[in-house]
């Protein structure tokens, strides 16, 4: 099966060195600024080049889509988990915190759509700390009315894991490469 290249419009700086990596071998001069991001719509960490003379600050949204860009020059690339400066990585969990509010629907419609993956296993199951007791009582719930929150979420299906920390460490999981499903990051 072959993956579904995402493009991302926008990317949030998750960390920036405007001297380059410090392992870096080559001179000083030599070393062009890097900075770390990640995407706003699929969650993808991108190592970026930022144009001559730009400084970007950690949270900084940047346009990283077709076209003319005001402060990157290009997109290195994809950039494993294990490859973020310590900088990047304390960062990581309050970007995708802040993005996972921001789309607040997008993963309640998540609650409200999913599915089985195959007979034994269903979606929800995916999310840490949801067993089919859980799975069960979600669909039950969603049968009856669709969730319009995380807070409906939790009101309507008894002891569930906070609905907003379970996605949040679900990301966290796929972008660390913890299981081979994918439900919220590509590849």
């Amino acid at each position: 099966m072959m993956q579904q290249r995402v493009k991302e419009e926008y990317g949030i700086i998750l960390d920036f060195l405007p001297h380059g990596y410090s392992n870096d071998p080559r001179p000083m001069h030599r070393k062009t600024p890097i900075a770390q991001a990640m995407g706003k719509d699929h969650f993808v960490l991108l190592e970026l080049i930022p144009k001559k003379g730009q400084f970007l600050q950690p949270y900084e949204e940047v346009y990283l889509g077709e076209g003319k860009r005001d402060k990157i020059h290009h997109i290195l690339g994809r950039l494993p988990l294990s490859k973020l400066t310590e900088t990047a990585k304390h960062e990581l969990e309050f970007v995708v915190k802040d993005l996972v509010k921001k789309k607040e629907s997008e993963f309640v419609k998540f609650f409200n759509e999913c599915t089985p993956i195959n007979t034994r296993r269903h979606m929800l199951e995916l999310l840490p700390g949801i067993g089919k007791k859980h799975m069960q009582e979600v669909v039950q719930a969603r049968e009856e009315k669709p969730f319009t929150s995380f807070e409906e979420i939790r009101e309507r299906v008894k002891l569930i894991p906070d609905p907003e920390k379970v996605i949040i460490k679900r990301i966290l999981m796929e972008l660390n490469e913890e299981d081979k499903h994918r439900l919220f990051t590509p590849y």
